[in-house]
């Protein structure tokens, strides 16, 4: 006598959401920094995967909250945001003038790479800052930040060199978001 094969039965494993590799619209927030945040984004520019990724170096503290307080927070044409991922500062995204153009730029701790973040905060980031064109400059080697940029619709527009403050030469990437 045959017997039947055993029906055949499918888990389904349920991951929660704060170990999804991509995270969820909600669990990314974005408000204005406050210089509580200082520390942390103190602390994730001196990494030196990041600072090598970025080709941007780290500063001193005294430097380092000079710069933010002075110029980057108390600058009425800046517009400053933390990031925030399940309740923590995950970095922070910046626009502000230069030669003429509205730039951005984004920084987040390593433990945040990956995972879509970037991309969702840039995401919210654009609804906020309306100027167009805006302008990115990346690393060459930087992939990862170029297809944050074109996820979020910006396109290729040049290149640019500068010396970095030792004297090495960088090749950067020029992005431009025109809608």
């Amino acid at each position: 006598m045959m017997r039947e094969p055993p029906s055949r039965i499918y888990f389904v494993k349920f991951i929660p959401r704060k170990y999804a590799q991509n995270p969820m619209k909600s669990d990314i927030v974005l408000r204005n920094v406050s210089e509580a945040d200082l520390p942390v984004f103190y602390e994730q520019q001196l990494d030196p995967a990041a600072t090598q990724m970025a080709a941007f170096p780290s500063r001193d503290r005294d430097s380092f909250m000079a710069h933010w307080k002075n110029k980057v927070m108390n600058n009425d044409t800046n517009i400053v945001s933390t990031i925030l991922f399940e309740n923590q500062v995950a970095g922070n995204i910046v626009s502000w003038e230069q030669d003429g153009e509205r730039e951005v730029g984004y920084w987040l701790g390593r433990e945040y790479w990956g995972k879509g973040i970037a991309s969702q905060a840039l995401t919210e980031f654009l609804g906020i800052v309306k100027t167009r064109p805006l302008v990115a400059h990346v690393a060459k080697h930087n992939i990862a930040s170029q297809r944050v940029l074109q996820k979020c619709g910006f396109t290729i527009s040049g290149t640019a060199r500068y010396l970095d403050l030792e004297g090495g030469d960088v090749e950067e990437i020029v992005l431009t978001l025109r809608e």
